[in-house]
């Protein structure tokens, strides 16, 4: 038998109900902040991301699913192609390609799969789900003002709250600017080398490729050396500092909770400034919901205008879990309001009747006259039907319908142009 790769996963009812009552709450709070949704290719150049990403990240370094993909003929040049592991870089490179900035597009989300060649565990897979969303735009959108910021991590707090999670926690840094970056790192390195020998394998690499990505590291022995290293905090220049303090007075003043983190980094090379994570204690060890920050010279690295911005991704997989806790797929499924059962020869007039019941928006589940009345009354209360709704010869002539509740027990005889509103009703109650 022929099996789901490892890493992947088929997602099935009735979990999916609860993918997509997320997902619908994502479109309701982000239409409210005026985002609008882009759907870039599930595969792009693989030089998009190296450049955009890093290629000294562990995305673009090892993760990555790449391919070279030849023209027809012989004598085309191959390109190398990847599916996409991250969404930032991609809606980047369609906001420089279609002038977005020049039609006024600078609040962008998308929700779907991204892939990496990561070790599988829980919440997380090789195929995995994200919902990303960016602002960005020139400089005199103010697309580089710290309201951004604070206006995106807000739109997150009302995102959990609206879910039902709570319990969240907003941690923040600052990761500065390049130029604050140049001091921090060689700092850093002067630090590292007298006991990065100790440490991981991926911590001694970090070390000479991108010090910075040491504070990624989550190898518990690795823990007490990386809290004696300096912190980015101690390098921040005037304009960040102001920068990330605003964000802090914004956020204090509409209510948002938040706490600092000087350890906080985020794993790609475009970030600057304003970092952050959503945490959630159900997840355990790897806790983070989601995860962003700002990228002001992303677009000039993938050859596009000046234009700021900042964004984030929440890993759908992880979100459900976090959702998980508190609510059930059972509970957010919609279930068929009622379950049509023709008799004999009735196949016909029952199919009338469902196409006339679901234009009032009723779930509708079509029986089969080859089911005798008691089959039929096991198989309605096996799709979890509120309604059983017998289709015979009698009822076609009189225009009427036995209509039974299938909790109660309870029968009535109700007319067909009555018929819609009196479930309606009933599913109400």
């Amino acid at each position: 038998m022929i099996k789901a790769i490892r890493g992947t996963r088929d997602l099935l009812p009735p979990d999916t109900a609860l993918w997509n009552f997320a997902e619908a709450a994502v479109r309701d709070v982000f239409r409210a902040y005026n985002f609008q949704e882009i759907r870039t290719p599930i595969f792009e150049s693989t030089e998009l991301f190296a450049r955009g990403v890093g290629e000294e990240t562990d995305i673009v370094s090892k993760e990555m699913f790449t391919w070279e993909d030849r023209g027809r003929a012989a004598s085309d040049r191959a390109q190398s192609l990847t599916l996409r592991p991250e969404a930032t870089a991609g809606i980047v490179r369609a906001y420089i390609e279609h002038n977005l900035g020049d039609r006024g597009l600078n609040k962008l989300f998308c929700i779907g799969p991204m892939f990496r060649r990561e070790r599988p565990q829980k919440g997380r897979y090789r195929q995995f789900y994200q919902i990303d969303a960016e602002v960005i735009g020139p400089p005199s959108s103010g697309s580089d003002s710290p309201a951004r910021d604070a206006e995106v991590l807000e739109m997150l707090a009302t995102l959990l709250d609206r879910l039902g999670i709570s319990d969240w926690n907003l941690e923040l840094n600052s990761v500065g600017t390049p130029a604050d970056r140049v001091q921090f790192n060689e700092a850093l390195r002067k630090a590292l080398e007298p006991v990065v020998g100790g440490m991981c394998a991926d911590c001694q690499r970090r070390a000479v490729t991108n010090p910075l990505r040491v504070f990624d590291c989550k190898v518990p022995e690795d823990q007490p050396v990386i809290e004696t290293l300096p912190r980015i905090t101690q390098f921040l220049g005037e304009d960040s500092r102001k920068h990330f303090d605003a964000v802090q007075e914004i956020l204090t003043k509409v209510g948002v909770r938040f706490s600092l983190n000087s350890r906080l980094v985020r794993g790609l090379d475009y970030y600057t400034r304003t970092a952050f994570e959503f945490t959630h204690g159900a997840l355990g060890a790897q806790n983070a919901i989601l995860g962003g920050g700002r990228y002001d010279g992303l677009s000039e690295a993938l050859g596009g205008p000046a234009a700021p911005g900042i964004g984030f991704a929440i890993g759908e997989d992880r979100l459900i879990l976090s959702l998980q806790e508190k609510t059930t797929a059972e509970s957010v499924l919609r279930k068929p309001d009622v379950y049509i059962a023709p008799m004999s020869s009735m196949n016909a007039e029952a199919a009338r009747l469902a196409r006339e019941l679901r234009r009032h928006d009723l779930v509708v589940e079509l029986g089969d006259d080859n089911f005798r009345l008691k089959k039929s009354f096991e198989a309605a209360t096996k799709t979890g039907a509120k309604y059983i709704l017998i289709v015979g010869e009698n009822e076609v002539k009189a225009d009427a319908f036995a209509l039974k509740n299938l909790a109660t027990g309870e029968q009535v005889q109700v007319p067909r142009n009555e018929l819609a509103a009196r479930i309606q009703l009933e599913a109400k109650s």
